[in-house]
């Protein structure tokens, strides 16, 4: 599967007229390798050419061992010592991957992960080095999941359902909000994730209006609405789910809100099918918050991308009008923010299929009361 993945992206590099591309040590290099390491302070780049070489991977000579019995695809390795540093290795690298003469080569490097530590090494081996973003390439090669990535994109949606459903039965009217997520945490990791998407949010009454609450010692309080936001990790893939409960019942206009974002969500994932725009299902939802009178208060995109990365393309957003293709998986999570007030959102992880859309969470969507 990995090799596969290698060729395409070798593919594209020469139909782009780029030299290689430079990987960090994250989601992209796992994508195509496999091997996941923690981005430290030590070097560690993986040089990808356009000549159908295997890779060349500058490493710590401590990493050297677990990458060879680990990664998917034929490797090359330039492992160093803390003593000697990193220069020798990754000038080796180089010469290897781009030949003796690597003047005024043309890479893609990745723009929102590389740092100016591996940039400015880069430009250290290479003089005359040359640049391009490599996020529109690569997000073409992942935004479409196969079999495999779906299938662990289907288990790590289980796994959060059933912790969601766990955690809900739990909430108690007094909780705080960090004893909700800390129920949460637990529960995703008995389920059998790996560990979390992200830190979970739990936002409750007045909280619900800020979309990236950081968790309080607030208590739950009679007629809060509760936003649950959280997602399990299985086999490096992730799920992200978010409901909202209200404790006790609801004032009118918390019941107002929530049943306005509920239809806007069937409207989004009603709009979702092969060829449609990630512009044309935010347009769905936003349209039904905007004729309810709450436009204003719908303060971010309908959705985004997910895979292995909590957030990655293809954006539901105005603006993206790149055709939608099957496999392709993406939040659709409507929310509606009321200053001081109170919030609602309702996010589900959606795949386009050969003929429509498919849900892949399938939590129920109706308000449900707890707490009392």
């Amino acid at each position: 599967m990995h090799p596969r993945r290698l060729q395409r992206l070798i593919e594209a590099l020469r139909d782009q007229q780029l030299d290689g591309l430079a990987l960090m040590p994250d989601a992209n290099l796992a994508y195509l390798s496999g091997l996941s390491f923690h981005p430290g302070k030590r070097l560690t780049l993986a040089l990808v050419s356009a000549d159908g070489a295997p890779p060349c991977l500058v490493l710590p000579a401590l990493e050297h061992g677990r990458a060879q019995a680990a990664t998917h695809i034929p490797m090359r390795y330039f492992p160093w010592h803390d003593a000697e540093g990193s220069t020798t290795a990754l000038a080796a690298a180089v010469a290897a991957a781009f030949g003796l003469n690597a003047h005024g080569r043309v890479l893609a490097v990745e723009y929102t992960a590389m740092r100016v530590m591996e940039l400015r090494a880069l430009e250290a081996a290479i003089p005359d080095l040359r640049t391009r973003d490599a996020t529109p390439l690569l997000a073409d090669l992942r935004m479409v999941k196969d079999a495999a990535e779906l299938a662990a994109i289907e288990q790590a949606v289980r796994i959060v359902e059933s912790a969601l459903e766990r955690t809900i039965a739990q909430i108690r009217l007094g909780m705080t909000e960090r004893q909700v997520s800390r129920l949460c945490s637990e529960a995703i990791l008995a389920a059998g994730a790996e560990g979390e998407s992200f830190e979970n949010i739990v936002a409750a009454g007045p909280n619900a209006a800020n979309p990236h609450h950081s968790n309080s010692d607030r208590p739950l309080q009679p007629g809060d609405l509760v936003i649950l936001d959280c997602g399990a990790r299985y086999q490096g893939y992730i799920s992200d789910i978010t409901r909202t409960v209200a404790i006790g019942e609801p004032g009118e206009t918390a019941r107002r809100i929530y049943d306005l974002v509920l239809r806007a969500n069937e409207a989004g994932r009603a709009a979702a099918r092969p060829g449609a725009s990630g512009a044309a299902i935010d347009a769905a939802a936003r349209a039904v918050i905007e004729q309810g009178g709450y436009g204003e208060y719908f303060i971010h995109r309908t959705g985004h991308g997910f895979g292995l990365e909590t957030h990655e393309p293809p954006n539901i957003v105005a603006g993206n009008d790149e055709p939608l293709r099957p496999g392709t998986t993406f939040t659709v999570e409507p929310g509606i923010y009321l200053p001081g007030v109170t919030g609602a959102r309702i996010e589900d992880d959606v795949v386009i299929t050969a003929d429509g859309a498919r849900s892949l969470t399938t939590f129920g969507r109706e308000l449900r009361i707890v707490g009392e």
